[in-house]
């Protein structure tokens, strides 16, 4: 039996730095969360290369007695509480006693402490939890960390963070939500040496919320100030607007601390449903004060989740005030007359018709010419298609019924004619003989051809044939671009900004051009041809959302595909209505693809049903 050992007090302090400090936000959140539980009005958070190498936090706090100051990188060390029913009723920000213990295990600190009692500050520096110097040194009031080097003595943890730039977004977050659940305090964050954030600490949650997301944002709220038995609510929700397509611009705090709840989370969403469409998430900036007997925060060792008691009461409570907010209150956007006019005038600058519209109409003047809804081009790719059809079974599903034991044989037999009957759909001379018979709830085109009923998906086939005369024009190095104008300007966190970056090339291959406009804001002056009718804002917001969460070593063909792919289907959304002609003309084009069966996401565009399976239904056939 292998002998039970001791671990070394290094190796101890090593892995309870694993519970706390994951990556260089989860050392800011500490020290940050310190800096205010010391009483400092001004705080500023530096870093260089995502926090990876150098993390400053400078405040004007109370500072650290010099006789306290190695006690404070010692395990389960805290001035926040004494005794363990402290924990029910402890209201600071950083108790756990193990912060400094744990960024002090795994990175080289230099602090610089001065109380107000003393006349010289102390510089104390200490690596891998060992203890290097201590010495007198002139330094203003408050107190200073250095954090250099992250996870040095450890680089199996290191190898697991990501790009500086991710790093850094994730810091950028941290903090704008340090902003926003202290008001009262002057933040200022700094990344490579430009200022990314800064608040005055004049307590005025909206002009907070105007700094980080912008005017539009800014313009749609509505103020929120509830009270009742379990809690006091205040802040600002969103209208449904401004809904996102992720959790991100949900922000709520209480008592001071930034919490995740999925109670929360799931009452804010419930109160929302009527109003926005599935899988999209409202913006909300709440303020909840609870009495801290009825919490339990030490559940996680970051202290970001927590559980309530009363649990069902406060969901039904929370609902209730957020709808009461939402009702009788005019959600409708306000689109200025002035904004208007400008895309009027875009219009006329730019009459250049998309270029679906432009083969729609040729392929009409050709189909009243020579009586034939095709134009001449396809007509080759038919014959190709035709000639490999009678070789292979088609992919069109059949909409039928599980048949009966009894009728397997019958059906069997049935199947054999079938597949012929699928090939010869795309044979270039039945295409004549294809009759639309017309459509069902504004998306299924049902068309007629040799005893067999087939139902088209209106959008499926739509955003099929876009995307794949968008990758022949990316094949071709050829694309249709469109200028805007006024350009559409886009305010971004730093992971949106990031993530556009990380795929701007993508991005301008199909149409975009976009340009750095100052701070955090980009301007859109191109986009598409295809998506020139769109909403420029609300698309590129909703693909970068999408597109945060793919690999940053994923394949660069693979990449624009996706891009072209959310394009494309966000261009069929805006196109709902077509005639008889333009679907006509669009089935047709589908016909000629490689594989027009299935739209770029995998849904089929075609299904078919036989005569036989309608006279089945109908008890014709027994």
């Amino acid at each position: 039996m292998p002998q039970i050992e001791l671990l070394s007090q290094e190796t101890i302090d090593k892995i309870a730095a694993g519970e706390v400090i994951e990556r260089p936000s989860s050392v800011v959140k500490e020290l940050v969360e310190n800096a205010m539980d010391a009483g400092a009005n001004a705080v500023t958070v530096e870093i260089k290369e995502g926090g990876i190498s150098f993390i400053r936090i400078t405040d004007n706090g109370c500072g650290i007695e010099k006789d306290q100051i190695p006690l404070a990188f010692l395990r389960h060390s805290t001035s926040k509480i004494h005794s363990v029913e402290d924990l029910l009723t402890v209201t600071s920000l950083g108790f756990r006693g193990e912060a400094l213990s744990s960024i002090a295990a795994v990175a080289q600190i230099e602090l610089i402490t001065k109380t107000p009692e003393e006349f010289t500050g102390i510089r104390y520096v200490i690596e891998g939890s060992k203890e290097v110097s201590m010495e007198e040194i002139g330094a203003p009031e408050g107190t200073t960390f250095l954090v250099r080097n992250l996870f040095y003595n450890t680089p199996a943890r290191k190898k697991f963070l990501k790009s500086p730039q991710t790093e850094g977004g994730y810091i950028q977050d941290l903090m704008q939500r340090m902003i926003l659940s202290h008001p009262d305090i002057s933040f200022k964050f700094i990344l490579n040496g430009q200022v990314k954030l800064q608040s005055s600490g004049n307590s005025n949650v909206k002009d907070i919320i105007y700094h980080i997301y912008g005017r539009d944002i800014t313009g749609a709220l509505l103020e929120l100030e509830e009270e009742n038995e379990l809690f006091s609510v205040k802040g600002y929700i969103g209208k449904p607007q401004i809904s996102r397509g992720n959790r991100n611009f949900e922000t709520y705090f209480i008592n001071g601390r930034y919490i995740k709840s999925s109670l929360l989370s799931r009452a804010i969403e419930e109160a929302y449903k009527p109003y926005l469409m599935q899988h999209q998430y409202p913006f909300v900036v709440l303020y909840f004060t609870i009495d801290s007997t009825l919490l339990d925060i030490n559940v996680h060792p970051t202290k970001m989740e927590l559980r309530f008691s009363n649990q069902p009461m406060i969901f039904e409570k929370l609902v209730e005030n957020l709808r009461s907010k939402l009702s009788h209150r005019e959600l409708i956007p306000q689109v200025p007359v002035v904004e208007e006019k400008k895309k009027t005038e875009a219009k006329i600058l730019n009459p250049i018709p998309e270029p679906f519209e432009k083969k729609r109409l040729e392929a009409v003047r050709q189909a009243v010419q020579k009586d034939s809804p095709y134009e001449p081009k396809y007509e080759k790719t038919l014959e190709k298609r035709a000639a490999a059809s009678y070789k292979t079974e088609e992919q069109i599903p059949e909409a039928k019924e599980i048949p009966s034991k009894t009728q397997e044989d019958t059906v069997s037999q049935v199947q054999e004619t079938i597949t012929y009957e699928q090939a010869s759909f795309l044979d270039v001379k039945s295409v004549k003989q294809h009759r639309i018979i017309g459509q069902v709830f504004d998306t299924y085109w049902l068309v007629e051809f040799d005893e067999k009923l087939y139902i088209i998906d209106q959008h499926a086939a739509h955003e099929k044939v876009l995307y794949e005369r968008t990758m022949k024009q990316l094949a071709r190095k050829e694309h249709t671009s469109q200028r805007i104008s006024p350009p559409v300007i886009l305010t971004l966190s730093l992971l949106e900004e990031e993530t556009l970056q990380k795929f701007r090339a993508q991005f301008e291959k199909i149409g975009y051009e976009i340009e750095h406009f100052g701070g955090n804001e980009y301007a859109v002056s191109a986009v598409p041809g295809n998506m020139f009718r769109l909403d420029t804002r609300e698309l590129m917001i909703q693909m970068l959302d999408e597109l945060e969460h793919i690999p940053e070593n994923g394949a660069p063909d693979m990449i624009l595909e996706r891009v072209a792919s959310m394009s494309c289907k966000a261009a069929v959304k805006g196109n709902h209505h077509l005639s008889y002609q333009e679907a006509e003309h669009l089935i047709g084009e589908l016909l000629t693809l490689e594989n027009p069966y299935h739209c770029p996401h995998g849904r089929p565009t075609i299904i078919a049903m036989t005569k036989y399976e309608l006279e089945k239904k109908f008890k014709r056939i027994v």
